[in-house]
């Protein structure tokens, strides 16, 4: 029987683990061995959504198998993470749409973000770009400071 993940963690977390839990076929041996030959060629969004989330949750499990895939997980975003920022910093004006398509959730924000940063870099670097301010955290730094320095 399938059962939400959340669900399933209030069960398996009591004191009397009422239910067993079986990994997802794309943590399984099999699919480790692909994603530590060549991460890059898989379809993460395909696979599943939400794939290093996912992941991490399933870790909660005990599981013999749990560090093996904690090392895949790892192994996986280091591998995908290069190629991603390379591809964000490197298109601009350009359709990515079919590499964003193969991304799972967590990978498409960090593509956006570089996508985000580019965009704010090519405004600066036209001029269009509007006068630099100090963040708000350096600010109230500089508050406390004082005060401190008063009392």
């Amino acid at each position: 029987m399938e059962l939400p993940l959340w669900l399933s963690k209030g069960l398996y977390e009591r004191k009397k683990r009422v239910l067993s839990v079986e990994l997802p076929k794309v943590y399984k041996e099999g699919w480790r061995t692909v994603f530590n030959a060549d991460s890059n060629v898989v379809d993460l969004h395909k696979m599943g959504p939400y794939y290093y989330g996912l992941g991490s949750q399933m870790l909660h499990f005990d599981s013999p198998e749990n560090p093996e895939i904690a090392q895949t997980l790892l192994q996986t975003f280091i591998g995908r993470f290069r190629r991603i920022m390379d591809s964000s910093q490197n298109a601009y004006n350009e359709d990515t749409s079919a590499l964003v398509e193969r991304l799972d959730c967590l990978e498409k924000a960090l593509f956006r973000s570089g996508q985000s940063g580019l965009n704010g870099f090519q405004s600066w670097e036209k001029g269009q770009a509007s006068q630099l301010t100090a963040s708000s955290l350096v600010l109230n730094y500089r508050k406390r400071k004082i005060t401190d320095i008063q009392t």
